[in-house]
């Protein structure tokens, strides 16, 4: 794909400057108004999703391109599709989580081919070459596992029980994965699928596999609504004390944090997953950058306990976190 106005660079380095400055930022220019950036997901919409999508939205405002943000809620053969009516419609580039690398490799490898410049976001980041992306942005899930076993380790947990709401997600058995290889004690995948769809049902099932094996002292959480809303009420309901550790974050997840019914959670800044993918496209559409150095560009994870939930807890309120 021919690269866009010159002109643009000016733009970038006038970002640049106003980032530095202590004076109001100007308008943006003009100069990327003729791009449309489309970000693809697996994503829900929810309290997850929704922040990464208002990063996309804050980058395109910022840059002042177009922006094609759409979620797909899980339905991998949704998210191809949107891939291939973008490639079509005119998308200048691309950003694509990849939970099922297979489902969505045609599609991506069909904008690749067509000279659309293409990321992976959230999930993805080892596979993302497979699907011809030129970088990843969003946390490596097994790294993520693996300083959750760290600190499930410190805490002096001894059986660990690993909860996968998505089967076909392999970020989350990535997380799982990682877990296994730091946790000294048991680590132990559960099968949950469909959990977010349920909470009810999900919080029941955990429920019964605290009744079945009293030897579970904690639970590692793919999801902040599945560690507030099912694990939380599981152990409450079994009447067991649990340390209890998630992936990601939400009100509740963060209340429970405050209150010292939760341990932490894991902070992959979705923000900044939605808001650098965008930029990442802009400047390889600009500038021809493919920063990364084919490499993945990691978000986390950061760890978000009682010692700086309050902090995370305001810059959640303003929609940042």
């Amino acid at each position: 794909m021919s690269f866009k106005k010159y002109a643009a660079l000016a733009a970038v380095a006038a970002l640049t400057l106003a980032g530095c400055a202590s004076a109001p930022a100007a308008e943006p220019t003009a100069a990327g108004s003729d791009l449309k950036i489309c970000v693809y997901t697996h994503g829900d919409g929810g309290s997850f999703w929704s922040v990464a999508q208002k990063g996309a939205e804050a980058a395109a405002a910022d840059l002042g391109v177009e922006l094609d943000y759409q979620g797909s809620t899980n339905d991998a053969a949704k998210q191809a599709a949107t891939i291939e009516a973008g490639t079509a419609a005119g998308c200048d580039g691309i950003a694509a989580s990849a939970p099922d690398p297979e489902a969505i490799k045609s599609a991506m490898l069909t904008a690749h081919d067509a000279g659309i410049p293409t990321v992976t976001m959230n999930s993805g980041s080892a596979v993302f070459k497979d699907l011809g992306a030129f970088t990843h942005v969003g946390q490596d899930e097994v790294v993520a596992g693996r300083e959750a076993g760290l600190r499930f380790n410190a805490l002096g947990v001894k059986h660990v029980l690993c909860p996968i709401q998505e089967a076909a997600n392999v970020g989350l058995e990535d997380r799982c994965k990682g877990l296994a290889e730091t946790f000294t004690g048991k680590a132990e995948n559960f099968n949950l699928d469909g959990g977010l769809a349920d909470l009810s049902a999900a919080a029941a099932k955990l429920q019964a596999a605290l009744a079945a094996d009293p030897t579970i002292d904690a639970i590692f959480a793919l999801n902040a609504d599945i560690a507030a809303k099912a694990a939380l009420p599981a152990a409450q309901a079994a009447g067991v004390e649990l340390k209890i550790g998630t992936v990601d974050m939400s009100p509740e997840a963060l209340d429970a944090i405050e209150a010292g019914t939760m341990s932490f959670a894991i902070d992959q800044q979705q923000y900044a997953q939605g808001y650098m993918s965008v930029v990442l496209l802009y400047l390889n559409l600009t500038n021809a950058h493919e920063l990364g150095g084919g490499l993945p560009i990691y978000t986390g994870p950061g760890f978000v306990t009682a010692d700086n939930v309050a902090v995370v807890k305001e810059l959640v309120a303003a929609g940042t976190r």
